[in-house]
């Protein structure tokens, strides 16, 4: 039965691996996606969530090290880290996305950027409900947590995505800045989770 069950165990962690690995993979093509088109649109909420990738890569990698069996101290330092990256996301944000509204800037139209950001709110959030599976099979509360991140971050790609569809068909400029004051709250509650040792 011990045996069973540490069979069941190591195929649990190796697809949990596997999803974070998918995770770290997606990201990783969306920040030269991302850059591109957000360069090519003059787009805050395109930067921002580029932004957004990197720190992803970094959140998945913690719950790498985490299944494979990193210490606990190593684990908390990364996590300062992820809230710190969190804190100066919140803060570019914040600036650029009010100076992009006082300055009255218009992004371009991004058919990259609408495409892009389409397909990762489909493949964040399929990757969130595998995570939270897993996570809960496991009872790995750090797999569980890094799920309800990557299920934020599809539903910060669905906001982008009504931005840049808005700026778009309707000409709501002002609503790409919006989508980065977005951003900004959700950076700001990540930070604090992290730094200040929330849920």
């Amino acid at each position: 039965m011990a045996r069973t069950d540490d069979t069941v165990r190591r195929s649990l962690l190796r697809r949990g691996l596997a999803l974070e690995y998918a995770t770290l993979g997606w990201n990783a093509a969306g920040i030269a996606v991302l850059a591109v088109a957000a360069v090519a649109a003059r787009s805050v909420a395109l930067a921002g969530f580029g932004l957004d990738s990197l720190i992803e890569i970094g959140a998945s990698a913690v719950v790498v090290w985490e299944l494979s069996g990193t210490g606990e101290e190593r684990r908390r330092r990364a996590l300062k880290l992820i809230g710190g990256g969190f804190a100066l996301l919140a803060a570019y944000l914040l600036v650029q996305s009010t100076w992009v509204l006082a300055a009255g800037l218009r992004p371009h139209p991004s058919p990259l950027g609408t495409a892009w950001t389409a397909a990762t709110a489909a493949v964040m959030l399929a990757l969130a409900a595998g995570k939270a599976r897993i996570g809960g099979a496991l009872d790995n509360p750090v797999l569980r947590t890094e799920g309800r991140v990557t299920l934020v971050d599809g539903l910060l790609a669905a906001a982008v995505l009504a931005g840049l569809v808005l700026n778009s068909l309707a000409g709501w400029w002002w609503a790409d800045p919006a989508a980065g004051y977005v951003l900004v709250a959700y950076a700001v509650r990540e930070a604090g989770e992290v730094l200040l040792g929330g849920p």
